[in-house]
């Protein structure tokens, strides 16, 4: 499929949509070689709610945003290197089915489908395209990962003492290590973990403690054998915006109403072929 639609017109009409709809808040996306297969909308789970965003899936990317008018204007633009990503099948909860993870080094994520049938295309399409990258680079899979937050409902009390009582007053904040929900007595540490972010981060007490002796034992470590020597590691891409859970309902109005997705008559799936 990828060397079907490289370089061309209509790969190019639907990728110059997809940078239309974002606007300027979105980043370039259109590269030699790179191809869009194909986009819908998931349902991911944010810290306060479940709430739908827009998935688009490349050969070597997945780019995702937040909807204002579908198919017109998204924004909060994220980009994840297909070669980071890790992906876990979950089991069904109440509120949530066809559920799968989305594992990277910096984060991750649950999004949720609306069938199955849909849950095993997302999963097979970028499984493929995870292989393929890999073996062009010939890395490995990711085996790092960055954990998921708890959302905020999964619990009344902090995670760690199991004794404070969250309300109005008392706030729920997120470890950056574990992802557990803790009070601010817990978690008054930060830590720096470079792979997350270049400033110290939030980490509850546990994990600060276990931080500390990594962190010991890999400058002993170091003391007893030189310094080796890194190969550069493909980084994150950067993204217009932090998916947060301030309001979606942006202005509409500052967006043309007469704007339309499609230039052409570009037919456009799930997955294109």
């Amino acid at each position: 499929m990828v060397d079907h639609l490289a370089n061309t017109e209509i790969n190019s009409q639907r990728i110059a949509a997809v940078e239309n709809c974002f606007g300027a808040s979105g980043q370039p996306l259109a590269l030699p070689g790179r191809v869009l297969l194909g986009e819908g909308i998931l349902t991911k789970e944010c810290r306060k709610k479940p709430k739908p965003r827009i998935f688009f899936l490349f050969n070597d990317i997945l780019v995702y945003g937040s909807i204002v008018i579908n198919k017109r204007k998204y924004n909060s633009q994220h980009i994840i290197p297909l070669e980071d990503v890790t992906l876990e099948t979950l089991p069904d909860t109440l509120q949530m089915k066809n559920r799968w993870m989305i594992k990277t080094s910096k984060k991750s994520f649950v999004v949720s489908a609306a069938s199955l049938t849909e849950r095993k295309e997302w999963i097979s399409h970028l499984e493929e395209c995870i292989r393929h990258l890999l073996s062009k680079t010939g890395r490995q899979p990711s085996t790092e990962h960055a954990a998921p937050w708890i959302p905020d409902k999964a619990t009344d009390i902090c995670m760690r003492c199991t004794q404070t009582k969250f309300s109005t007053l008392t706030r729920r904040h997120h470890c950056r290590k574990c992802g557990f929900v803790v009070c601010a007595d817990c978690s008054r540490q930060r830590f720096l973990m470079p792979r997350l972010s270049p400033k110290p981060l939030r980490v509850c007490n546990l994990c600060y403690r276990q931080l500390l002796a990594e962190k010991k034992k890999e400058e002993e470590a170091d003391r007893r054998q030189p310094e080796p020597i890194h190969s550069a590691v493909p980084g994150y891409e950067p993204s217009s915006g932090d998916d947060s859970d301030k309001s979606d309902d942006d202005k509409a109005d500052q967006w043309p109403a007469d704007t339309e997705f499609y230039t052409s008559e570009v037919s456009w799936s799930s997955f294109h072929s």
